[in-house]
């Protein structure tokens, strides 16, 4: 931790880089265990509605109400926040979004903070499970915790209700547990490949979208297993994941259906996505790229190699060496990167 600035406020300018929502989550986890004030200006300033939108919101909220947090500008399409953290509480916590904002994203805000205090946590969020722009619950549970487990950390996590947009209505139940033992976290290599599954399920619209993508992935990819999930939930909406098993890692590649996009196209993109990341020997994707520096940042550091880095990761990065003492370095190393984060 930067102890010369515990007592000093970090000015962001939330246009820097992507310019998106991440820039406010990661200053509000890194604020809460720092200590450290901020305060962010020009909120999403590269967004087609910028400031506050409704899951940002929750995700201040929710964070001002685990830390007892001083907080100036918390408003719908506020454009300035000020966020000045007391002590982080852990407890027994439940947050509504009010829509189908991502029950993901306001986890990811709120993960950091409580899994490092000496009690467990349990939360429970409704809102949106599987968001166009964010994680799905299914790339949480099967890819994101299972690498994080790595590092030490224990988190229980639970689907109970699927969310899509517009109605959303989804839950999340998750318990944080304390991390009590840092692993060094060192994943440059897959290892080899154990198996490819497939799973896809549609919620309250026709079972059979569900099958026909199943039938295309059972084409474009040398399955494992093959099965279609019953989702419970009031929402309707569609979504098709492959987890390739790796001795070393495990990555999920998700899709959500579209109005205007056939079963068939939904699933073929897909397929793509998973051929691509199967030519390569890169172990994590963009995404988990990105989510991975904050953990290790706070553990014992580590490296591992990425698809690609994204300008997601690269703000992230800044963000996070805003708050921590640590260095976050990229290299390009035969087409794919090596990421190493340095205590």
């Amino acid at each position: 931790m930067n102890t010369q600035l515990k007592n000093q406020t970090i000015q962001i300018d939330g246009s820097q880089g992507e310019g998106g929502g991440q820039i406010l989550r990661t200053a509000l986890s890194l604020s809460m265990l720092t200590g450290i004030p901020f305060e962010l200006v020009n909120i999403r300033a590269g967004r087609k509605k910028p400031g506050l939108m409704r899951q940002h919101l929750v995700c201040v909220q929710a964070s001002q109400r685990i830390s007892n947090a001083i907080v100036e500008g918390a408003e719908l399409h506020s454009q300035k926040l000020y966020f000045q953290p007391q002590q982080v509480q852990t407890g027994k916590y439940d947050f509504q979004i009010g829509s189908a904002g991502s029950t993901i994203l306001v986890l990811q805000t709120l993960l950091p903070a409580l899994m490092m205090q000496n009690e467990a946590s349990q939360i429970t969020i409704h809102g949106g499970t599987h968001n166009p722009m964010a994680p799905t619950a299914d790339f949480i549970e099967h890819c994101f915790l299972p690498t994080i487990q790595q590092l030490g950390i224990q988190v229980d996590f639970e689907c109970k209700q699927a969310g899509f947009f517009p109605i959303g209505a989804g839950q999340i139940s998750v318990t944080i547990h304390p991390w009590t033992e840092k692993q060094k976290f060192s994943v440059l290599n897959k290892g080899k490949l154990l198996e490819i599954n497939a799973f896809a399920a549609a919620l309250n619209i026709q079972p059979n979208i569900a099958d026909r993508e199943l039938d295309v992935l059972k084409k474009k990819l040398n399955l494992t297993q093959c099965k279609r999930l019953n989702f419970q939930g009031i929402s309707q909406g569609n979504t098709a994941f492959v987890v390739l098993n790796y001795e070393h890692h495990q990555q999920v590649f998700s899709a959500l259906g579209e109005m205007k996009k056939s079963a068939e196209k939904v699933a073929h993109d897909l397929a793509k996505n998973v051929q691509s990341y199967l030519s390569i020997d890169a172990v994590g994707d963009e995404y988990l790229a990105d989510q991975l520096l904050l953990p290790l940042a706070l553990g014992q550091g580590g490296e591992f190699t990425a698809q690609v880095i994204s300008e997601h990761t690269k703000t992230q990065a800044d963000m996070i060496q805003k708050f921590l003492d640590c260095e976050i370095g990229f290299e390009l190393i035969h087409k794919m990167y090596k990421v190493n984060v340095k205590i």
